[in-house]
């Protein structure tokens, strides 16, 4: 069995990935989303020629040989592209022995999965996210959410004066107390504000403190961790295997992220996952949308001790992620169950394909 073709499949956000081999075999993956082009140019100029023509039974070391080869170009688009075939091989893996993707990565840990509600808003009032919470809550079985405070690598700037005092306390009152509730500061702090907004955090009982400094400033967010008793999380942006090792042996964070889609795939993000594991700590993956990118994540924790917390489950509206594949996840009782159906468990749906934009590389 050897890789004959790899396709993608563009369409606004989305680039969807198939690959077959020579003996009829096929699977489906799906690189990073935003700037799905970029992802495509390196994926077949770039990432297929390490993999056309090889056993997809090699997937981690084909994965590892195309970065080692192209070690003067550590694009985050390499990443990402890099996502779409690694997706596809564990696809067409399961697809192959009749297995879903988690058995093959180590098997059953967990068949439930709990999700926590993710904001992505700072334009809303703390008053109309309360509200739209609840309401999930209600509709859902949320037991947990996650709430944007500061800004987007703000520098100790608030989306608007004074929301993040406001929005903290507010959040807590509204949902009660045996509610856990995350904030996500998305770099926006340097240490001395996080530490303080941090100590807000822990009056309030909150659940984690994501991403309180600048990402690549690893050492002030480890400051941080180390001033503060709630958990602090981070690593969604990184994609480099020794900077994870890096951020769990310094105690820069107690809970690591992840993202399938930045850090090249889910054979990578399963290292790391092992990395967390080892060192007793949590590893939740960061997804904070609803592409294919939440099976790829759902399989990942359904396998992993490591991930056995809530999971992120996006809650804006992205209407570039509907109609891509069926069927689709199911949210009850604020979790999502495991599918037992071999691969991803999943097909991408007729009407994507037909209207996307298809190239192909072939050996």
């Amino acid at each position: 069995m050897r890789i004959e073709t790899i396709e993608t499949f563009l369409a606004d956000q989305i680039a969807i990935v198939r690959i077959r081999t020579d003996d009829g075999a096929e699977g489906i993956g799906q690189t990073s989303p935003f700037r799905p082009g970029l992802s495509v140019r390196l994926l077949h100029q770039m990432a297929a020629p390490h993999f056309l023509g090889q056993d997809p039974w090699d997937l981690e070391a084909l994965v590892e040989r195309c970065l080692r080869k192209e070690y003067k170009f550590p694009s985050t688009f390499l990443y990402r592209a890099l996502c779409g075939i690694d997706t596809a091989l564990w696809d067409l893996l399961g697809k192959v022995t009749g297995q879903p993707v988690y058995k093959l990565l180590g098997g059953e840990v967990r068949d439930f999965v709990p999700m926590y509600a993710s904001s992505m808003s700072r334009s809303i009032t703390p008053e109309a996210e309360a509200e739209r919470l609840a309401g999930l809550r209600e509709e859902y079985g949320f037991a947990a959410a996650k709430v944007r405070i500061g800004d987007v690598m703000g520098a100790d700037r608030d989306a608007s004066p004074g929301r993040t005092e406001a929005l903290i306390p507010h959040i807590r009152a509204a949902m009660g107390d045996d509610f856990t509730i995350h904030a996500d500061a998305n770099s926006g702090f340097s240490v001395s504000r996080a530490i303080r907004v941090g100590r807000i955090l822990e009056d309030n009982g909150y659940g984690h403190f994501e991403e309180p400094c600048p990402y690549p400033l690893l050492e002030n967010t480890a400051q941080v961790a180390a001033a503060l008793d709630i958990p602090v999380a981070g690593g969604e942006q990184d994609n480099s295997l020794v900077q994870f090792r890096r951020m769990i042996e310094s105690h820069a964070v107690d809970i690591v992220q992840p993202d399938i889609g930045y850090i090249g795939g889910v054979a990578r993000a399963r290292r790391v996952a092992r990395m967390a594991e080892d060192a007793g700590i949590p590893c939740t993956p960061h997804c904070s949308n609803t592409s294919m990118l939440q099976v790829f994540t759902l399989h990942l924790a359904a396998s992993m001790p490591a991930c056995h917390q809530f999971h992120e489950w996006g809650i804006e509206d992205t209407p570039w992620t509907r109609g891509v594949y069926e069927p689709e996840l199911r949210l009850e009782n604020g979790g999502v169950k495991v599918s037992s159906s071999p691969g991803w468990g999943v097909e991408i749906t007729p009407e994507f394909l037909r209207d996307a934009h298809r190239e192909v590389s072939s050996r």
